[in-house]
């Protein structure tokens, strides 16, 4: 597998244009920047800490309340709609005193900072913590004994209300239905609950910060991967944010598509006689019989964001991931014909014998990254065990030095160990669900958008799924499966919004204008610190003062994501036996063998076109909503590049910057529309 831009057979240049610093490499680990780097300002820090808050309150109100999802993406709409208009302001204030312009490394110091507050303002924490403490008390009856089997497992601290009270307790009932006239928010049992997880949040995010600054060297120095989410900013930024990119004609064309398409479809929602412009098709409608029918869902999102940035990928990148997705959709039918039983993967949108080839091209891949880091990671256990080797090992330039970031990785996965195990979770397996998250899950998703772009993070499988190929998850017991249940819905099932893709792309950013690493850890920190008090704040308030609660707000977060964990587990919890399925360690092993030939088969011969990431992602909700504008991106390119050759690939690169920034500049701009005017703002294909 070769880095994915300017990889071999695709004539692409590499998207690092907008400027990164060379570096030569002397010994392992030595590193000489051949231009100057500065540290962060006060200043950038300052905005950057009122922009997290704006951010804090914009997310809640657009994707709770307007059901706009514009903060979970890995390049989030709110981050980059507020960018844009950071630079105008800039350009004003220039105008007045030059000095009153903000630089390219403040205005991209400010973006990394929102990026991360709009990743745990949304699905990278809040969203999917707060709703979950108190779902067990609001949802629980009769009919699904939650209190029974559930209950007597939790610990007080962890839960906001009662263990020894009754149903639908105030603390809940309020969350899910308002407040009643006149009454107060319940603060004080949030304290203790909301201190003992964000302890645990904070162990994660140290374990990927940590992470991020042992994996920086290899995937951006070593591998040249293309960082593709960081183009755009990039591009905005530029010469003081002063950039090129705003006087090219092709800019504004590309952004007037997006930007016109989906203000139409907004007017629509104000004045019914516009006609409304389909942005997606559900292709299900049209296969009724079998073996089609048993497609798992198949539709047509039109992105035009998702055509900018895959535009910007390696061909044969582009090409795989919209492949392997069709072939998934083959596989059904395949499958289906051979009189196959088609049991869907738990909790995502494909089917069992899919996703278990996927938890096998996972775990290949991780071993692939290993495997062609070895020189890395004997560069950085020379700087944490010692000795000679430790000696040519210069890693003054990291954003963590490496004897630093070890260790923090490995004392804060033990700390999140003793977390789950205080909290009633058997040790190995604690150490078994989190090294799955971290070393496999969150390594591949974060590869996923640092080599190809994936604006969207999603797995198709749980820790448990793996343990499901040994042995059956009621031999686990009430008490592990209950914080199982746990564990899955606040950190798990749904990847949307990982911090460890925001820390590397933030890393990029730092490079690509000079800024020292070192200086940016505080960006980080501060950012995660002001972001998690302010979105706590905010995303407790918000369902039990808007709308008459969260029973009216986003369905996703108040009436599915929060519940489905718990309805998962609660069979084995209640010790049902589960039969032994042949299917997972069969087909776990397809996806082994099928990742090993594509990944030998891309290092052994530079034409090969498929790549094994594309299988890897090939069954997530990403190639959901993603495969149509690869195919299209897949398209477009090559014909440019067949008729108009690198010149006119290279001209065509505004348009397609255009085309993302449109998009999601549109997003933002309707959702503040639809905050004074309390009229649905218009549908956005990644929300």
């Amino acid at each position: 597998m070769t880095p994915g831009a300017g990889a071999a057979g695709d004539p692409s240049p590499s998207p690092d244009e907008a400027g990164r610093i060379n570096i030569e490499e002397r010994s392992p680990g030595a590193r000489i920047p051949t231009r100057a780097e500065s540290g962060v300002s006060l200043r950038a820090l300052l905005i950057g800490v009122a922009a997290v808050i704006a951010v804090c309150v914009i997310v809640p109100r657009a994707e709770l309340i307007d059901q706009v999802q514009i903060g979970y993406l890995q390049f989030p709409a709110v981050a980059i709609g507020m960018l844009v208009f950071l630079l105008l302001g800039s350009s004003y204030f220039r105008t007045l005193n030059r000095r009153l312009g903000l630089t390219s490394q403040e205005f991209l110091t400010i973006y990394s900072m929102m990026v991360l507050a709009s990743m745990i303002s949304s699905r990278g924490l809040m969203q999917k913590l707060i709703p979950a403490l108190v779902t067990p008390n609001y949802f629980a009856d009769p009919s699904n004994n939650w209190q029974t089997i559930y209950w007597p497992h939790f610990k007080q601290w962890m839960m906001p209300w009662r263990l020894h009270g009754g149903l639908q307790q105030y603390v809940a009932k309020a969350f899910f239905e308002g407040l009643r006239f006149g009454a107060k928010i319940p603060w004080r049992p949030w304290v203790l609950p909301m201190f003992a997880w964000i302890v645990l949040a904070l162990l994660f995010f140290t374990a990927f910060l940590c992470l991020a600054a042992l994996l920086r060297r290899q995937w951006i120095d070593n591998e040249k991967l293309s960082f593709p989410l960081v183009q755009l900013p990039l591009e905005m930024a530029r010469r003081d944010g002063q950039s090129g990119l705003f006087n090219n004609r092709l800019t504004w064309i590309g952004f007037a598509i997006p930007a016109a398409i989906f203000s139409i479809n907004g007017l629509h929602n104000f004045f019914p006689f516009v006609p409304d412009i389909t942005t997606t098709v559900n292709l299900n409608q049209y296969f009724t019989t079998r073996p089609w029918s048993d497609i798992e869902y198949t539709a047509i999102y039109v992105s035009f964001a998702g055509i900018g940035f895959f535009y910007f990928l390696p061909t044969e990148l582009i090409f795989s991931l919209w492949f392997f997705y069709v072939l998934t959709r083959v596989q059904d039918v395949f499958a289906s014909s051979l009189g196959l039983t088609m049991d869907a993967m738990p909790m995502y949108p494909t089917h069992l014998f899919i996703g278990y080839q996927v938890i096998g091209a996972y775990f290949v891949l991780t071993g692939y990254f290993l495997a062609t880091a070895r020189p890395h990671v004997r560069t950085i256990m020379n700087a944490v065990i010692g000795g000679r080797g430790a000696q040519a090992v210069d890693d003054s330039g990291e954003l963590i030095p490496y004897r630093i970031a070890f260790w923090g990785l490995v004392l804060s996965l033990a700390g999140a160990v003793v977390w789950w195990w205080i909290a009633g979770m058997a040790v190995w397996l604690a150490v078994f669900e989190i090294v799955i998250f971290v070393f496999i899950i969150a390594l591949v998703l974060a590869r996923s958008t640092s080599e190809a772009g994936m604006l969207m993070t999603e797995t198709s499988f749980r820790p448990i799924n793996v343990y499901e190929m040994f042995g059956s998850r009621s031999n686990l017991g009430a008490q592990n499966l209950t914080m199982l249940a746990l564990m899955d819905t606040i950190f798990l099932r749904d990847q949307r919004g990982l911090l460890l893709g925001g820390f590397m792309d933030g890393l990029k950013l730092a490079e690509g204008v000079n800024i020292r690493r070192r200086s940016f850890l505080k960006v980080f920190v501060l950012a995660i610190l002001v972001a998690i008090i302010v979105a706590s704040y905010i995303q407790i308030r918000v369902p039990y003062t808007y709308h008459g609660g969260g029973l009216n707000l986003y369905g996703y977060v108040y009436q599915g994501n929060n519940e489905w964990g718990l309805q998962d587990y609660a069979t084995a919890v209640a010790g049902a036996p589960q039969p032994y399925d042949w299917r997972r360690p069969v087909f776990f092993l397809v996806g082994v063998a099928i990742t090993l030939f594509l990944s030998i088969m891309r290092l052994n011969f530079s034409g090969w076109p498929l790549h094994p990431l594309g299988y890897a992602l090939s069954a997530s909700w990403t190639m959901v909503v993603f495969w149509f504008p690869a195919l299209i991106a897949w398209i477009v390119k090559g014909l440019i590049q067949r008729y108009g050759g690198m010149k006119v690939y290279t001209q065509f690169r505004p348009f397609f910057l255009g085309l993302i920034l449109g998009e999601f500049s549109i997003a933002l701009l309707w959702t503040c529309v639809s905050a004074v005017t309390h009229v649905p703002p218009p549908s956005f294909p990644w929300a």
